[in-house]
């Protein structure tokens, strides 16, 4: 009995219209796509409506390739046509395995130039194709799938870039400690105990000994660095001479610096000498750290009280040429400093005696010959060389002797007694300190008064020489 099913037909092609399927093929290198034909079931459903427009029945019909293919004969209205109806009894095989056709489907026609492309792989056999409803369902699925491949294919993320190794971290630098400030040394030569204390500390108890809080700030701080120089000089050269005990740097004194200790400086404020205290802590904070070198290295910042209108050249009391240390006027002592001159009663007999003398070799002052004698005077206008009875000595020696305030003194006799009159205080190398004092009530720095004394220095910090 004839199956009523739709039934995909293939016809097997003859030799003839072989060889002209690839005349056309020839002709044409491009495969020609296949047209798509609507089927409809025997009832009026609306694939029938989209039948009749694609073969033009419809008011709206669509003007295509589809409209020009006819309905194939004996596949009854919901067959797909695949090619010209098959004879024999391969037809009737085909017709009869055909499956009932489904109501709606949609079925493949091929275009007549590629109906016979392909042959049975033997004689007599058919390639059997797919029902239409799966043809139906994998066009549909294609179709959905469709846009998903093309925005999957023009949105596909480039592949990640390998990460690139952070750099690792800077180690974590360790605080930088605090550099501890040099510690300096003092022999109490009154206690007999040593003190050791910051080196700014050392230079303020030094200032307090040796100039008055009342001078001139500018006149201050030039002496807390040439305080500062001295100690700092020491500290570099490791040189501990005239100390008597060894664990100690320096002593208080003026064979060193003069020095007043911290316990005595407390008691200051007890005292009402606050604004003094005060003012000289100001003098040192501001010349923190600041010392005076020569060629690099600190000098011998050697001071004394007064001058006699001139400083002295170091090789003219120390018998040691000091670049630094040349002789400079100083004009300024003699207007201001109370103990410019000053003048001492000596009886001839202890004068004798404490140079060594014996009285009865020296002249009697009857003679009218004084028997003593100036001989030469030095760059600073000092006695360089003077004549006692016929013996000589020098400037130093004298004054050192008898224990006058300068090496710069005049002398008159009155009976048994002799009369000296000194000029300035002190041994007249380096800076003045009344001098000093002198230039900043005229309006000089700390730097400039320290220029002027200290031939050619050079400033620099304490702490670069101590590291090294």
């Amino acid at each position: 009995m004839k199956d009523t099913r739709t039934q995909l037909k293939i016809s097997v092609s003859s030799r003839e219209e072989n060889e002209k399927l690839k005349a056309l093929r020839a002709a044409d290198h491009q495969p020609r796509k296949p047209y798509l034909k609507v089927v409809p079931s025997p009832l009026n459903s609306p694939l029938q409506k989209v039948n009749e427009a694609v073969e033009g029945k419809g008011a709206n019909s669509i003007e295509s390739p589809i409209q020009q293919a006819k309905p194939l004969q004996g596949l009854g209205p919901a067959r797909i046509a695949a090619g010209p109806p098959k004879s024999g009894s391969s037809a009737r095989r085909s017709q009869d395995s055909a499956p009932p056709a489904s109501r709606g489907q949609v079925r493949w026609a091929l275009p007549r130039s590629r109906r016979f492309a392909r042959r049975p792989r033997g004689p007599g056999s058919l390639a059997r194709q797919l029902p239409p409803a799966m043809w139906a369902g994998g066009l549909l699925a294609l179709a959905l799938l469709l846009p998903v491949l093309v925005v999957a294919t023009h949105h596909h993320q480039p592949p990640e870039a390998p990460a690139v190794p952070k750099p690792a971290p800077p180690p974590i630098a360790a605080p930088n400690k605090v550099a501890q400030p040099p510690q300096v040394s003092v022999y109490l030569s009154k206690t007999g105990q040593v003190e050791t204390l910051p080196l700014e500390d050392y230079v303020t108890g030094v200032i307090a000994a040796e100039m008055p809080a009342s001078f001139e700030l500018e006149a201050l701080k030039a002496q807390a660095i040439a305080a500062r120089t001295f100690i700092a000089r020491r500290l570099v050269d490791n040189d501990k001479s005239g100390v008597p005990e060894a664990s100690a740097m320096v002593t208080d004194t003026v064979r060193h610096q003069a020095y007043i200790s911290k316990a005595s400086l407390e008691n200051w404020k007890a005292k009402g000498k606050s604004a003094q205290l005060a003012k000289l802590k100001r003098a040192v904070l501001e010349t923190k750290n600041i010392i005076l070198t020569y060629k690099g290295k600190p000098i011998t910042a050697s001071f004394f009280s007064t001058s006699n209108g001139y400083t002295e050249n170091s090789e003219d009391y120390w018998n040691v040429k000091v670049p630094y240390l040349r002789s400079v006027a100083s004009p300024w002592d003699q207007k201001i400093a109370p103990g410019f001159k000053k003048s001492v009663t000596i009886s001839r007999t202890s004068l004798l005696k404490k140079l060594g003398l014996n009285d009865q070799s020296m002249p009697t002052l009857a003679t009218g010959k004084s028997f003593i004698q100036v001989l030469s005077s030095t760059v600073g206008h000092r006695i360089d060389q003077v004549s006692v009875g016929g013996t000589i000595f020098t400037g130093r020696e004298i004054r050192e002797k008898l224990g006058l305030r300068s090496s710069e003194f005049s002398w008159e006799a009155k009976g048994d007694d002799i009369i000296l009159t000194t000029y300035g205080y002190g041994h007249g190398v380096g800076m003045s300190q009344w001098g000093a004092d002198g230039m900043a009530k005229e309006g000089y720095t700390a730097t400039q008064i320290l220029k002027h004394y200290y031939t050619g220095i050079e400033f620099q910090q304490a702490s670069k020489l101590l590291k090294k």
